[in-house]
C-alpha cells in the first residue's frame, strides 16, 4: 500500500468513458445552477415542451388526449410503469378538479411528476458518524471518478476533512485521475497498483479512524450488474469495511449515467439487491440525457436521489431538488 497523493503522475490520456483528469479545473460559467440544469435537461424539456404545447393548446380532454399523453412520456424515458401511474393519477385529478379543458392539463401533468418525485428528496446526512464511509458503485464509464472528485470538494466545502480510497485497482486511469482530484483539493488518496481493493480500503479506514477524518470516500471497479463474480467482489469489499468499522459503510452510492435510459433502472435494481443501495448519484445531465428516466428510478425502486451532476465544473454536483428539477423540464 502507498499514498499516491505525494507525487503527481506524468500525462496520460484518459479512456473514452471516463472525463479526463484535467475536466476539474474548469470554471463555473456565470449562469446559475437552475439555468444550467434547464440546460441539462434540454432533450428532455424541448421533447414535452413541443408535444406537450401542442396537446396542450385547447379542446376537450378524452382518451386520445391520454393516448398521445403516453407516448410522450414514453419517448422521454419515463418508462411504462411510472408512465401509467402518472396516467392514472392525472385522470384522477382530472376529475376530482372538474377539468375538462386540455388547456389545464400541463400544471396538473407538472404537479403529479412532482409527487412522485418528492420522494427522491431526501439529502445525505454525513455527521451522523465518524468517519462517516461512502462506497462508491456502478458500471464502467457512469462518472464514478469524476463524482468522487466532486463530492471530496463539496465535503470540503461544508468544512469537512476528506479522504479517499482508490479502490478501482486494476484499472489505473482511475488512481490516476484520483490523483489529479486529491492534488487540487488537498486530499489525501490511499491506492495500491494491482493489490486487493478491499484491502486498500480496508487500510484507508484505520488511516481515517487514526487520523479522525471526518469522511471517507471508497472507490470500487465499474462493473456490470450481470457479472456475478465481480458483483461477489464488490460484496466483499463491503463486508470488509464493516470489519474495518461496524455498521459501515453508511453510505452506499450508486453513481448512474442519465443517458443510459431505462437500462438505468436496471442498474439501480441489480446493484440495490446486490449491495442495499442507501443512494443515487445521477451523473451526465448535460443536454443529451432524458431525464424522465429519475421517474423510472422512482417508480421502480424509490430510493434517494442525493445529487445530481450537470457538467465538467467541479460544483456541478448539487443535492437533488424535486422542485428544481420539475421546473426545469416543464418551464
Amino acid at each position: 500500500m502507498f499514498n499516491i497523493f505525494k507525487k503527481k503522475p506524468e500525462e496520460t490520456s484518459a479512456p473514452a468513458t471516463e472525463i479526463a483528469p484535467e475536466a476539474p479545473i474548469e470554471t463555473t460559467s456565470e449562469l446559475s445552477f437552475t439555468q444550467r440544469l434547464k440546460q441539462g435537461l434540454s432533450k428532455t424539456r424541448n421533447l414535452l415542451g413541443s408535444q406537450l404545447n401542442s396537446l396542450f393548446s385547447g379542446g376537450k380532454i378524452d382518451a386520445e388526449t391520454y393516448e398521445e399523453l403516453e407516448t410522450i412520456l414514453l419517448t422521454s424515458d419515463i418508462g411504462v410503469a411510472a408512465t401509467q401511474k402518472l396516467l392514472d393519477n392525472l385522470k384522477k385529478r382530472v376529475k376530482r378538479e372538474n377539468l375538462d379543458d386540455t388547456g389545464a392539463l400541463k400544471q396538473a401533468l407538472k404537479a403529479e411528476l412532482l409527487t412522485v418525485l418528492l420522494p427522491l428528496e431526501v439529502p445525505l446526512q454525513t455527521n451522523n458518524h465518524v468517519p462517516f464511509v461512502i462506497m462508491l458503485a456502478g458500471v464502467n464509464g457512469a462518472g464514478k471518478t469524476t463524482t468522487i472528485g466532486k463530492l471530496a470538494k463539496l465535503f470540503q466545502t461544508q468544512g469537512n476533512s476528506v479522504l479517499i480510497a482508490a479502490g478501482d485497482t486494476f484499472r489505473a486511469a482511475a488512481r490516476e485521475q484520483l490523483q489529479v482530484w486529491g492534488e487540487r483539493n488537498n486530499v489525501h488518496v490511499i491506492a495500491s497498483e494491482g493489490g486487493d481493493p478491499a484491502a486498500v480500503i480496508f487500510d484507508a479506514v484505520n488511516s481515517a479512524i487514526a487520523k479522525k477524518i471526518d469522511i471517507i470516500i471508497a472507490d470500487t471497479a465499474g462493473r456490470l450488474p450481470t457479472q456475478m463474480h465481480l458483483m461477489d467482489e464488490i460484496k466483499k469489499v463491503q463486508r470488509v469495511i464493516d470489519k474495518a468499522l461496524p455498521g459501515a459503510p453508511h453510505e452506499i452510492l450508486l453513481v448512474i449515467d442519465a443517458n443510459t435510459g431505462q437500462n438505468a433502472v436496471s442498474q439501480v435494481k441489480a446493484f440495490d439487491d446486490a449491495l442495499g443501495v442507501t443512494g443515487l448519484v445521477l451523473s451526465k445531465l448535460d443536454g443529451t440525457a432524458k431525464g424522465g428516466v429519475i421517474a423510472a428510478i422512482a417508480e421502480a425502486r424509490p430510493i434517494p436521489i442525493r445529487y445530481i451532476g450537470i457538467g465538467e465544473a467541479i460544483d456541478d454536483l448539487r443535492p437533488f431538488s424535486a422542485q428544481e428539477f420539475t421546473d426545469a423540464l416543464f418551464d
